[in-house]
């Protein structure tokens, strides 16, 4: 399986927390459940970190059995339709960027 995250890296604007993660919730995570292939959407709130830690207000994960489903995840309409949302959001309620890394998951079940 692997997993491709979406690091929102820097702030969320002043008194707009409860607007961005409803958006998020609302807007979104809709449109990146219908990405082909996708077995898994896990969206995570910032809460803390540690002092002099870089900030990441939001972290999506969307896990894949593989890179195949994932190419053609991006390449499907809604995830460009989850691109056009995804600026109208950042545009109201986040300052920074956002970067991608894909990883080669594995789990080890306590």
């Amino acid at each position: 399986m692997i997993t491709r995250y979406a690091l929102f890296e820097g702030s969320v604007k002043p008194g707009m927390t409860e607007t961005f993660r409803s958006a998020v919730l609302n807007r979104l995570v809709p449109l990146w459940k219908q990405f082909a292939g996708a077995q898994e959407v896990r969206v995570m709130f910032g809460e803390e970190r540690d002092e002099g830690a870089p900030e990441f207000p939001l972290i999506l994960a969307i896990s894949y059995p593989d890179r195949a489903a994932m190419d053609q995840a991006l390449q499907s309409p809604a995830r460009a339709q989850s691109r056009e949302v995804t600026g109208e959001i950042v545009a109201e309620c986040f300052d920074g960027r956002i970067h991608h890394h894909v990883t080669l998951a594995n789990s080890f079940p306590v």
